[in-house]
């Protein structure tokens, strides 16, 4: 008797990385708001889920910094607050800033700089299709793209770890100006093409800290130190 095994590639997700991936852009389309709490029975039906999937799935949410979880309320949506954003800004800067430049130079000893092209292209055309969740989306996937070039290992679990939490972040923040953003990623994709490693460091630092301000005013945070 012989089995057959499904390539990974092609396998369907597990029923809890479904729901765990519909109630991910569920709060980051602000479907469930800041604070509010999933209520598991009401969740379940909406989603037309059992329960022992769903909550299966809320740790990956925990995890991912999208919901808090207490043994009274359940889990609810995390609340950006002015330290939340100011460490994730924080963050960004130690990580994509030095991803940068290891990018242009992984690129000037030889890796390929396509997977960088093709996120642009892809941000490109989402950029001008309008979806607030899709640019948003497509942005994260450009950063990441950076980041996987670089070939560190760390780096790229490391990323993987916040991504969520950029895209989330870049959703809430979606009325700034996207195609000033996408004049960013076009110099910064330049940069790391030519292996121009300080360059790409001076632009990744300057994308990620014009928006800082700008986002605690979308986000009706005050800006603390």
């Amino acid at each position: 008797m012989t089995t057959t095994r499904r390539d990974d590639a092609t396998a369907q997700p597990s029923l809890p990385r479904q729901i765990h991936a519909r109630l991910r852009e569920a709060i980051m389309r602000g479907e469930y708001p800041q604070g509010h709490r999933l209520a598991e029975v009401r969740i379940a039906d909406e989603l037309d889920v059992s329960r022992v999937p769903l909550r299966e799935a809320v740790p990956m949410l925990e995890m991912e910094g999208f919901v808090v979880t207490s043994p009274r309320r359940g889990a609810v949506v995390t609340t950006w607050t002015s330290e939340l954003i100011h460490d994730l800004f924080d963050l960004r800067e130690v990580l994509e800033v030095g991803a940068a430049g290891l990018a242009a130079r992984a690129v000037g000893r030889g890796a390929p700089v396509e997977p960088i092209e093709r996120a642009l292209q892809h941000s490109h055309a989402v950029v001008e299709a309008g979806d607030p969740y899709e640019i948003a989306e497509a942005s994260t996937l450009f950063h990441q793209a950076i980041v996987e070039t670089t070939g560190n290992a760390l780096m790229q679990a490391s990323m993987r770890s916040v991504s969520g939490r950029v895209q989330w972040l870049f959703t809430l923040t979606s009325e700034l100006d996207v195609h000033d953003a996408f004049h960013d990623h076009v110099e910064l994709a330049a940069a790391i093409g030519v292996g121009n490693e300080r360059m790409a460091e001076a632009l990744a630092f300057a994308h990620i800290e014009r928006d800082r301000e700008p986002s605690f005013a979308v986000l009706h945070q005050p800006i603390t130190t």
